[in-house]
C-alpha cells in the first residue's frame, strides 16, 4: 500500500504571556492507506496538538506552526489557502473529537449537522442529505434513525452522541479519519462498543485512521502501528506487537508497567512513573524524560537523543539500550 500521509519535522508552538510553549518538537511519521496508527502518551505530551496541526485547527494566535511539512495525497497541507484546505478538511480528512457534547451544536438537530457536510462537500440537495444522514446513523448503530434524525444532541446519551460524531466523520467517505481520544469520556462497556464499531467501519470503508489515546489497553486490539510521544517528541515507534513484546524506551516500559494485567495475578504490584513531565515553557537541554528515568546516564542530561532504528520498523530515541540493560 502507498503512503497516504507524510509528516516531516512538524513544530508547533504557543506564544503566551508567560513565554513560548514548545508543544510539538519536530515530529516525523507516515500513515499508509488503510492503516491504523495509534499515538499514545500522557496528557500534555503534544499528541492532540500534533494532529490538530495537520489540518490547521489550532487557534492562531496564540498557536503557530513554526516549521514542517504535511504531505497528503501529493499536497503540502500547510501551504494550502483556507478555501483549498476546507475542501480537504471534513471531506478527505475527517476528525472525531474527545467530547461530543461540546463538538455538536446544541441548537441544531442531528440531521442538520450530519447533512451539512454532505451538502457542502458532495453537493447534495437537502432531501438527499437527509436520506444519506439516516443511512449513516443506521450504519453507526443508532436505532430508529429515521425518527431520531430530528432530535437534538441533549436527547442522546454520551455513547450515542459519539456515534453521531463518527457518522459525521464518515459522511464524505474520507481517506483519513483522525480520532482524538473518542472514548475517554465514555464508560468501559460503551468504549468497547465504539472501538468495535470503528474497526467494523474501517473494514467496510477502507479508510486510514490516526487514533489518539493515553490508554495502551485500547491500542492493542485496534492499531497496527504505535507512536509513543513525550514532551512534544516521538520517543518510540513500532508495530503494535513489537511495542508490547519488546518495548525499548524507558517511558514505554513505564507506561506498560503501570497497566493492570490479567495474566500476572494480584501479587505483582503496579509500578508508577515517578515525577512529573517537564515544563514545556522551559524544556530541558537533554532528554526530556531523563529526570524520571531509572536508566539515565550523564549523556541524557546534556543531549537529547535522535529517533533511530533499532530493529525492523522499530525506532527509539534513547542513549541507553534498555533491552541490553534488562538482560
Amino acid at each position: 500500500m502507498g503512503t497516504l500521509l507524510e509528516v516531516k519535522n512538524l513544530r508547533t508552538q504557543f506564544f503566551t504571556q508567560d513565554g513560548i510553549v514548545h508543544a510539538v518538537n519536530g515530529i516525523s511519521y507516515t500513515v499508509d492507506e488503510g492503516e491504523t496508527l495509534a499515538i499514545v502518551g500522557e496528557s500534555g505530551c503534544g499528541k492532540s496538538v500534533g494532529v490538530m496541526s495537520l489540518i490547521r485547527l489550532i487557534p492562531q494566535p496564540p498557536g503557530k506552526i513554526v516549521d514542517g511539512e504535511v504531505w497528503f495525497d501529493g499536497q503540502d497541507l500547510l501551504k494550502l489557502n483556507e478555501d483549498e484546505l476546507r475542501q480537504v478538511r471534513g471531506n478527505r480528512i475527517a476528525m472525531i473529537f474527545q467530547d461530543p457534547m461540546t463538538s455538536l451544536n446544541p441548537v441544531l438537530t442531528i440531521g442538520q449537522q450530519v447533512g451539512e457536510a454532505l451538502q457542502l462537500h458532495l453537493g447534495m440537495s437537502k432531501q438527499q442529505a437527509r436520506q444519506r444522514s439516516i443511512e449513516l446513523l443506521e450504519m453507526v448503530g443508532i436505532p430508529d434513525a429515521a425518527k431520531r434524525i430530528d432530535d437534538y444532541p441533549h436527547q442522546f446519551s454520551g455513547g450515542m452522541r459519539q456515534r453521531v460524531m463518527i457518522a459525521m466523520g464518515l459522511s464524505c467517505n474520507p481517506q483519513l479519519l483522525i480520532a482524538d481520544e473518542p472514548t475517554t469520556a465514555l464508560d468501559v462497556t460503551i468504549q468497547a462498543q465504539i472501538i468495535d464499531l470503528v474497526k467494523r467501519l474501517k473494514r467496510e470503508v477502507g479508510m486510514a485512521i490516526i487514533w489518539i489515546t493515553h490508554d495502551l489497553g485500547v491500542v492493542a486490539g485496534l492499531a497496527e502501528r504505535v507512536i509513543v510521544m513525550y514532551a512534544g517528541y516521538i520517543v518510540e515507534e513500532a508495530p503494535v506487537r513489537d511495542l508490547y513484546a519488546d518495548p525499548r524506551h524507558p517511558y514505554t516500559l513505564g507506561l506498560l508497567r503501570s497497566i493492570p494485567r490479567l495474566d500476572k495475578g494480584r501479587q505483582k504490584k503496579l509500578q508508577p512513573i515517578e515525577g512529573l513531565p517537564p515544563d514545556l515553557l522551559d524544556p530541558p537541554k537533554g532528554c526530556p524524560f531523563a529526570p524520571r528515568c531509572s536508566y539515565r546516564i550523564d549523556r541524557c542530561e546534556e543531549e537529547n537523543p535522535p529517533l533511530e532504528t533499532v530493529a525492523r520498523e522499530h525506532k527509539v530515541a534513547c542513549w541507553v539500550d534498555v533491552k541490553g540493560v534488562q538482560n
